[in-house]
């Protein structure tokens, strides 16, 4: 058996001391060993850079590098920002380093003004903000941006908002976040890219390219904060904020790596999860905060905070609340977010010896270094040109963009018989609460976005067809009837309401209308309010009565498509064994109307996959493509009971990772590689030919997916390595190569060593998890 190491011996040690004094966790947190892994080098400082903020650090106070640790929120109106008088006072000492929930040019030169102008050294603010998805612009939420396997149009959508963040006052923008999330229940998983750490990966990288670009300090690019650093979407239960707890392999294996490719990219900072893990809160977590994300993953930039997560570490258990400060500066944590505990505390701490002045020193070094990569020593006022935003917002072309990265995103889940796409033709009974829904278009976390400049589906339709379709409308369900519910959601802007008439008279209505009409598009799914932060839900079904009006709309025996608006994957047992189609559009953004229209119609053939696996029921969830078999794994027998098995519903999900149908089909001919044999250092191609055998031009994507058959830990039953979007045309053939690396076979093991271990290997490539064909090869000695 192999030596533990000494990372593992920490792991195993964290959370036990639980009755020593605070003191002695913080002694116990700050001088744990650090895993031994691969250390990633830092980039080396521009010299330049390092002279200029040694030189302003050693012209500061103890009070003014704390000012610069306070992220201060300062909301505005349309005449400027806000400004109380603490804050006002705040800002003239030069207790404020960043602002946020403020933007437009106007505000942020006033602030920025005020700043440069009273306070004695003149540094300049940051500007931060939630821009999620788009900015003005609204794209679909990042879910379903990642449902297009697309890389250059995330990109896309991510450079786009950072023209019009910038534009609009803003240098730093709170994502991507790209917390792994397996759990259908957990409101944020809305807001990432799915389960799958190689594709989480590809999306991070491509969001913080698109974000800041070549150049940091050029007026069209922002700063991006990678968030949650870490394991935010493991929480236990699927509930917000709740506790992680995990083992090192399955962190650094499953959870890590999205992590590890945005700081690769370069990303500016990185914001601290709420949540607790394996008993130590990530922003109070030293071994995680410095010896993993800096010592060990090489970054460089700051570390901020999540909304008062430091003021919340008091109701983790972690003392007071200037204990809770000294442990988060400790960690590694530069920027309170709101909470002001370092600006009300940090002091007295360095007074008392609880920290020193030159740990304070370090945390303010890497702000400042933010605000000089960014220019704003050079020039505070490049994000304020009070004519950019004319120019630049919701241009024509950022607008089309929605329209296409929207269509790229949705995901075709069911088509009988061909029922889509629809004929330009006779008559639809267009039914479902969010079937002319404006709000709900732009979904969760869409921030400055304005919901009353979307396009609703109805109006979508008529856009697209004009006068060719007569639209039967009718309402047929609320989104959601239960008045507490509502209560809940319309405290935070949810704009929802309940139908005056009954459910029974509503979906009678609806069935009429159906029943004159050639076929059914019914819109259900979830209010945008449903999914995003706080917005778990333990019952993953369509909410309210809208089951109930499609089971009445599939009485009246009129085709019926199901459109699907939602921020999770639902359990859509009964959809998937009664409608005729299912598209799933997700919450597309600006113009989601449109392209929603466009893929009904035929104008774009859906090509999205699933980046999250569907359930049948939620009894199910967790559920993900990549787990690991049991000593007694299911294989299909009924009456097998001691078996790794539900009694009341199979093991198989509804719809599995990487699923998606098009209007087109595609053949796959026999997979190829290039050695069965191969030494630890070669790598392998694979090839495989994909040929348009349907009626239409489409794209697919193709997966490529390994298995490790014998390992010195347990291996997944299979896991993505590569993929490739491609465009045929049909009855057009390509061949597809994958190239399979040495670094794509390799693993962190029981002793966190990242090896690749001989023996026999599988690789998988088809249309989606499930559907592949498998080649076996072997790693010699």
């Amino acid at each position: 058996m192999k030596k533990i190491s000494t990372a593992l011996l920490f792991f195993l040690c964290l959370g036990c001391s639980q009755n020593v004094t605070q003191q002695e966790r913080t002694t116990t947190t700050n001088t744990s060993t650090p895993p031994t892994t691969t250390a990633s080098a830092a980039p080396a400082k521009d010299p330049e850079m390092d002279r200029f903020v040694s030189d302003l650090l050693a012209k500061m106070t103890l009070e003014e590098k704390i000012g610069q640790l306070n992220l201060a929120a300062i909301g505005f109106d349309v005449t400027g920002p806000v400004v109380s008088e603490n804050v006002d006072e705040n800002i003239r000492k030069g207790n404020v380093g960043g602002v946020f929930n403020t933007f437009t040019p106007v505000a942020a030169r006033k602030l920025q003004e005020f700043a440069v102008n009273n306070t004695r050294l003149k540094i300049p603010l940051l500007f931060g903000y939630d821009v999620i998805h788009g900015h003005r612009t609204i794209f679909p939420i990042p879910l379903a941006l990642s449902t297009s396997w697309d890389m250059n149009v995330i990109e896309q959508s991510a450079r786009i908002a950072a023209e019009e963040a910038s534009a609009d006052g803003l240098n730093w923008v709170f994502s991507p976040m790209v917390d792994i999330a397996r759990d259908a229940r957990w409101g944020r998983i809305s807001e990432g890219a799915g389960e799958d750490p190689y594709l989480g990966s590809e999306v991070a990288k491509a969001m913080v390219r698109g974000y800041q670009g070549d150049d940091l300090a050029s007026s069209n690019t922002v700063m991006a904060c990678l968030k949650h650093f870490a394991l935010y979407g493991a929480a236990e239960a699927g509930r917000d904020y709740g506790t992680t707890d995990m083992s090192l392999q399955r962190m650094y294996n499953e959870y890590m790596p999205p992590y590890k490719a945005a700081i690769d990219a370069g990303v500016g900072s990185v914001m601290t999860s709420f949540n607790d893990i394996n008993g130590i809160p990530a922003t109070g977590n030293r071994w995680l905060m410095t010896e993993l994300l800096r010592d060990t993953y090489g970054f460089d930039g700051f570390v901020v905070t999540d909304y008062t997560a430091i003021n919340e570490m008091v109701a983790h258990g972690m003392g007071t609340e200037a204990e809770a400060g000294e442990l988060a500066l400790k960690a590694g944590t530069d920027m309170d977010m709101v909470g002001e505990v370092f600006l009300k505390h940090l002091g007295k701490s360095v007074k008392d010896g609880k920290v020193t002045e030159a740990e304070v020193d370090l945390a303010c070094r890497r702000i400042l270094e933010a605000k000089y990569k960014l220019g704003l020593f050079e020039d505070p006022y490049r994000y304020t040109d009070e004519a950019r935003p004319a120019a630049t917002i919701m241009k024509p072309e950022f607008i089309e963009a929605s329209r296409d990265i929207a269509r790229k995103s949705m995901v075709l889940l069911k088509n009988s018989k061909n029922t889509l796409p629809l004929q330009q033709r006779g008559s639809i009974a267009l039914i479902g609460p969010l079937a002319n829904r404006q709000r709900e278009m732009i979904g969760n976390w869409s921030a400055a976005g304005d919901w009353k400049q979307a396009v609703s589906l109805e109006q979508g339709i008529r856009n697209v067809v004009g006068n060719k379709v007569k639209i039967n409308y009718a309402k047929g369900a609320n989104i959601a009837d239960d008045e507490q519910m509502l209560k809940r959601l319309n405290a935070h802007g949810g704009e929802l309401d309940i139908d005056s008439r009954s459910s029974e008279t509503m979906i009678q209505e609806a069935v009429r209308v159906a029943r004159s009409s050639d076929v059914i598009v019914a819109v259900v799914g979830e209010s945008q309010g449903m999914t995003g932060e706080a917005a778990s839900r333990a019952d993953i079904t369509l909410p309210g009565q809208q089951l109930e009006l499609l089971k009445a709309l599939k009485k009246t025996g009129k085709p019926l498509v199901v459109v699907l608006m939602n921020g999770r994957p639902l359990a859509l047992q009964w959809e998937e064994q009664n409608a005729d189609a299912i598209l799933e559009t997700w919450f597309a953004g600006t113009q989601g109307g449109n392209a929603i229209a466009d893929v009904l119609f035929g104008l774009y053939n859906p090509s999205g996959k699933l980046t999250t696996t569907f359930p049948q029921v939620v009894g199910q969830v967790p559920l993900f493509y990549n787990h690991k078999n049991t000593g007694r794994p299911f294989g299909g027998e009924l009456l097998d009971k001691y078996k790794s098995r539900y009694l009341d519903v199979t093991n198989e999900p509804l719809y599995p990772f990487g699923f998606g149908l098009s209007y087109t089909t595609f053949s796959y001919g026999t997979l190829q590689i290039s050695k069965t044999t191969i030494s630890p250092t070669e790598s392998l191609e694979v090839r495989v030919e994909v040929r348009n055998s349907g009626s239409y031009d489409g794209e697919e994507v193709v997966q490529l997916y390994i298995q490790d058959l014998v390992g010195s830990i347990s291996r997944p039953v299979k896991e993505l390595k590569n993929f490739q979007k491609i465009a045929l045309k049909k009855g057009e053939a390509r061949t597809v190569t994958f190239t399979i690396t040495p670094g794509d076979l390799k693993f962190y093991n029981y002793a966190l060593e990242h090896v690749l271990e001989p023996g026999d290997f599988k690789v998988f490539v088809g249309t989606n998890s499930r559907d592949v064909q498998e080649v076996a090869f072997r790693v010699q000695e």
